[in-house]
């Protein structure tokens, strides 16, 4: 009693047939090998870093500008003591008012949130 079942056009091989000798599984495992890998997730786009609202704020013109003027490395440098005292700021009121760093951290969110909404991070 050597039988197989079969869907459609391939065979799935048995117990009995794969006993005798009869091996479809070799052609099988060729045959599913040769189309490769399939994947059905979506592709992701690379990660950008930068601004959402980039040229979007209200003084993104300005400090498009002003980035043209100075030169970008100059303009970065600057825009890098301009954070660092406006950070230093929160944390001398965190201080003040008695938060604690957890409250201070989500000020300082906050603070960027909207530096990026006004376009000063443009």
């Amino acid at each position: 009693m050597t039988a197989s079942v079969s869907y459609g056009l391939r065979a799935l091989p048995t117990w009995s047939s794969s006993v005798s000798g009869d091996d479809h599984c070799s052609a099988l495992a060729m045959s599913v090998s040769a189309r490769g890998p399939r994947s059905t997730r979506p592709l992701r786009t690379p990660a950008r870093m930068g601004n959402v609202n980039e040229g979007k704020g209200i003084f993104a013109p300005l400090v498009v500008v002003v980035r043209n003027i100075v030169g970008r490395k100059r303009f970065n440098q600057l825009r890098g003591k301009a954070i660092a005292l406006h950070s230093q700021v929160i944390t001398e009121f965190c201080k003040t008012i008695g938060a604690d760093p957890k409250q201070r951290q989500g000020l300082i969110r906050l603070a960027k949130k909207n530096g990026e909404k006004l376009g000063f991070l443009a």
